[in-house]
C-alpha cells in the first residue's frame, strides 16, 4: 500500500500538505488532497485511526445500513485516502515551527518542511482508569451517549460525570434505555441549572451523590460484556453493586493539542479555535478539523465533513499562494 513505516524518502522541497493524526477528519483531508493533486502526508500520529479505533459497532454512519466495526471502516477510509497518493507515515509529531513558511514538523529527529498543515489530531476521552474500564471498553464502557445508547434501549445504564456532558449524555439516553443512575463524586453538580433541572424532573434518572464507580463487573465469557458495577460512597467509604448493562463516562473530553499551545489559538479548554465557516486557523496556511477543533458535535460524519472542508480550504490557499 502507501505505508512507508518509519522513514520518509529524502524531501528535496516543501509538501504541499502535510496532515498531523488520522481518523475521519484526517483521512478525508487526505483523500480531497490527494484527489486534487497535491500529493499529501499524513503522519497517522500516538493513536492511528482515531477513537474509532477503540469502538466496535458502528451504525449512524451514512452507507453503512447494517453497522460497520470502527477498526474495519478505518482501514477503508485509509485504503481510499492511499488509492489517491497519500503518503502514510507511522509516526507522530513531536514539535512544530509554524513562524514562518515553509512549516517545519518533527517528527522525533526528523524534520520535514509543509507549505500547508493540516491539523487531525482528534480528542480523547477522559476516563476513570480502572483497568476494567479498558477491558469493557465497546463491551458495555462508552463515552459516546450518542454513538452507543441505542445498544441498551430498555436496559439500565449508569452515567458517571456531573457536569453539561453528563446532563446531556443521561437526558439523551433516557430515550433509548430503561434507567440511567447518574454517579457523582460531589455533592452537587457542576452543571448548569437549565440541564440539571432537566435531568432531574426525569423520571428515568436516578442520581448517587458523593459516589464513585469502584469496578466495573462483567463477563468475560462466552461473550465480553458488563453486567453490574461496584460503587463506593466517597465519605463513608461503604460499598454497594448494582446491574446494569452499560457504563457511559462523561467526564469531559481533552482535544489532543497540547503540541500548538502558544502557537495556536484555543479555547479554555484547549479545542483550536478556527474563523467561522473555515477550518482556517490564526496562522495562514494551517488548517484544524475533526475534534481537536469540534467541542459541540464530536461524530465521525461531521470529523469527515471538516476534514473535506480543510482540504479544500489548503487547496484554496497553496492556489492564492501560487503553488
Amino acid at each position: 500500500m502507501g505505508n512507508l513505516g518509519p522513514s520518509l524518502p529524502m524531501q528535496n522541497a516543501p509538501h504541499n500538505v502535510v496532515i498531523i493524526g488520522s481518523g475521519p477528519a484526517g483521512y478525508t483531508a487526505a483523500l480531497y488532497a490527494a484527489r486534487a493533486d497535491l500529493n499529501p502526508v499524513m503522519y497517522r500520529g500516538f493513536q492511528p485511526g482515531g477513537q474509532l479505533m477503540i469502538t466496535t459497532d458502528v451504525e449512524n454512519y451514512p452507507g453503512f445500513p447494517h453497522g460497520v466495526m470502527g477498526p474495519e471502516m478505518m482501514q477503508l477510509f485509509q485504503e481510499q485516502a492511499e488509492r489517491f497518493g497519500t503518503t502514510i507515515i507511522d509516526e507522530t509529531i513531536t514539535k512544530v515551527d509554524f513562524s514562518q513558511r515553509p512549516f517545519k514538523l518533527w517528527a522525533g529527529d526528523q524534520m520535514v518542511e509543509a507549505k500547508s498543515v493540516i491539523i487531525a489530531t482528534g480528542a480523547s476521552a477522559k476516563w476513570l482508569g480502572l483497568p476494567t474500564e479498558t477491558e469493557f471498553g465497546g463491551y458495555g464502557v462508552s463515552a459516546c451517549a450518542t454513538c452507543d445508547g441505542f445498544f441498551f434501549r430498555n436496559k439500565p445504564v449508569i452515567v458517571v460525570g456531573g457536569g453539561d456532558t453528563a446532563m446531556e449524555e443521561a437526558n439523551y439516553l433516557t430515550k433509548h434505555v430503561s434507567k440511567v443512575i447518574l454517579v457523582h463524586r460531589r455533592d452537587q453538580f457542576r452543571a448548569s441549572k437549565i440541564m440539571q433541572d432537566r435531568v432531574l424532573a426525569n423520571p428515568k434518572v436516578e442520581v448517587l451523590y458523593n459516589t464513585a464507580v469502584d469496578e466495573i463487573l462483567g463477563q468475560r465469557e462466552p461473550v465480553r460484556k458488563v453486567t453490574g458495577a461496584r460503587l463506593k460512597n466517597v465519605e463513608t467509604g461503604a460499598t454497594s453493586e448494582v446491574e446494569v448493562n452499560g457504563i457511559f463516562i462523561a467526564i469531559g473530553h481533552k482535544p489532543n493539542s497540547d503540541l500548538f499551545v502558544n502557537i495556536l489559538e484555543m479555547d479554555a479548554v484547549g479545542y483550536l479555535k478556527t474563523q467561522p465557516g473555515s477550518t482556517r486557523t490564526n496562522i495562514p496556511g494551517v488548517f484544524a478539523c475533526g475534534d481537536v477543533a469540534d467541542a459541540v458535535y464530536r461524530q465521525a460524519v461531521t470529523a469527515a465533513g471538516t476534514g473535506c472542508m480543510a482540504a479544500i480550504d489548503a487547496e484554496r490557499f497553496l492556489e492564492s499562494e501560487g503553488h
